[in-house]
C-alpha cells in the first residue's frame, strides 16, 4: 500500500490518467487509517478537530462497519464515516467527514460514498442520519434542514447546515437537546438508574 506520506505531486500526475472504472468502492478497514488522516487533513486542516462534529466523534469513535472508502488500486481517494449518535430520544447515525482528495473532486465520488453509507445505514435499521453540512451538496442526497432550535451541538455550529435523512417515518422528530456520542448517552441512562 503507498504510504500516505509518499510524494503527493506524483500521485496527482497518475491520478490525471485514471477513469472512474478504476476507483473501487470498499469497506473501511484499519488499514486505511493512515492515508484517511491524510486526506481529513488535507481538506480540513487541524482547525477539524476543535469542530463540534469532532467533539461528538471523540467519545465513542465510529461505526467502522458503516464506514466506506473509494480506493484507485491501493491509493485511498475518498472516504466518509458513521457516527452512532443520540439527542433527547432519538437515535441515528452521523455522516462525516466525508473527504475526497482535490485531484479527484468532482468526479461524483464523494456522492456515491454517501450514497452507498445511506444504504448501509438503512439495510442496518437505522432510523436517520445527520450531519453537519452544506445543503446545496446534500439536498439532492435526501438531506433537510433540522428546524432551528430542535437540536444543538456541544460547540458553537451554524444551525442551518444541520441536515438530515430520514429512513423510518418520524426519527427526526425524536431527535432533540443536544447531540451526543451513543455511547455516552447509553452511559448516562446506566448512571440514572443506578
Amino acid at each position: 500500500m503507498l504510504p500516505f506520506a509518499a510524494n503527493l505531486s506524483s500521485f496527482y500526475r497518475i491520478a490525471k490518467t485514471m477513469s472512474l472504472a478504476d476507483v473501487k468502492y470498499l469497506l473501511e478497514t484499519p488499514a486505511h487509517n493512515p492515508q484517511i488522516e491524510a486526506i481529513n487533513d488535507e481538506a480540513f486542516g487541524p482547525g477539524r478537530f476543535v469542530l463540534a462534529a469532532y467533539k461528538i466523534r471523540e467519545a465513542g469513535g465510529h461505526e467502522r462497519s458503516l464506514s466506506f472508502v473509494a480506493v484507485d488500486g491501493d491509493i485511498v481517494v475518498a472516504s466518509v464515516r458513521m457516527t452512532r449518535i443520540a439527542a433527547g430520544a432519538g437515535r441515528a447515525l452521523m455522516l462525516g467527514p466525508l473527504a475526497v482528495r482535490p485531484a479527484f473532486k468532482n468526479l461524483g465520488i464523494g456522492r456515491r460514498l454517501v450514497a452507498i453509507a445511506l444504504e448501509a445505514a438503512a439495510k442496518t435499521g437505522a432510523p436517520a442520519v445527520m450531519l453537519v453540512g452544506d445543503e446545496p451538496y446534500y439536498g439532492p442526497l435526501g438531506f433537510k434542514r433540522i428546524p432551528r432550535g430542535q437540536i444543538s451541538m456541544p460547540r458553537p455550529v451554524d444551525l442551518d447546515r444541520l441536515l438530515s435523512h430520514e429512513i423510518v417515518p418520524g426519527a427526526v422528530a425524536r431527535l432533540s437537546g443536544e447531540v451526543c456520542h451513543a455511547d455516552q448517552a447509553r452511559i448516562a441512562a446506566l448512571a440514572a438508574m443506578a
